[in-house]
């Protein structure tokens, strides 16, 4: 991705949490010329990758294929002991047109929430032992504490403030329902870890490779520069 490309992501999506009256930490603020000076008292941000995360999923096609994250807090399961807890939270940011590709996680277990703009469509499978799509087994689905059963390859149409749960090996993919217009989602969830725990049912990345043309508006999660 071009830098200009995620630059104005980053402003968007802030202009989307300010829409929704969402309040971001301090250091979603901070300039890369602050993250220069930031000494070992923020080592938990650096390590757990708390921040703003921008992804075309190594397609180099944003606007198509892509997700704007935030994760806001985090444990971490490799230092569990320097960083116990058991939980994530991230805000994501999906415009209409962008799709986010059919993944599960081994280990987090999480609760998707549309937290404001339109709707969500998630549709899902269920993993086959051979980490296939499952066409043939309907899936259990948790709605706000309503469970109810529905085809394989399903979508689940949330509407702001409507939140699904997704457990271990449940692939689901992301993408608004036309004419909705953008959604702002919240995600609730056991420790993330975007480096060990995502299976795409394609091959696709995570972090993109960026192209430098113009200075970076805020430091994605994976360039911060280390404490002194």
């Amino acid at each position: 991705m071009k830098r200009s490309e995620i630059n104005a992501a980053l402003k968007e999506m802030e202009q989307m949490t300010q829409k929704c009256g969402f309040q971001l930490p301090p250091f979603c603020s901070f300039t890369p010329e602050e993250w220069q000076e930031k000494g070992h008292e923020y080592d938990e941000i650096r390590e757990n990758m708390l921040g703003w995360d921008i992804t075309d999923y190594g397609l180099g096609n944003f606007d198509r294929v892509g997700f704007s994250l935030i994760t806001i807090r985090n444990g971490n399961r490799q230092k569990q002991e320097k960083y116990p807890k058991p939980y994530a939270e991230k805000l994501l940011y999906l415009r209409e047109g962008q799709y986010s590709p059919m993944h599960f996680h081994w280990f987090k277990m999480e609760d998707i929430i549309n937290r404001g703009g339109g709707n969500i469509l998630i549709r899902v499978y269920h993993s086959t032992k051979e980490e296939e799509l499952d066409r043939e087994t309907p899936v259990t689905v948790h709605v706000d504490g309503c469970a109810f059963t529905a085809g394989p390859g399903t979508q689940i149409r949330l509407t702001p403030g409507e939140s699904i749960t997704i457990p271990p090996y449940l692939y689901h993919d992301f993408e608004v329902e036309p004419g909705t217009g953008p959604v702002l989602l919240g995600e609730v969830s056991q420790c993330n870890d975007d480096c060990t725990d995502n299976r795409f049912y394609e091959k696709v990345g995570r972090f993109p490779e960026i192209e430098e043309d113009e200075p970076p508006y805020r430091l994605l999660c994976g360039e911060y520069p280390p404490a002194d």
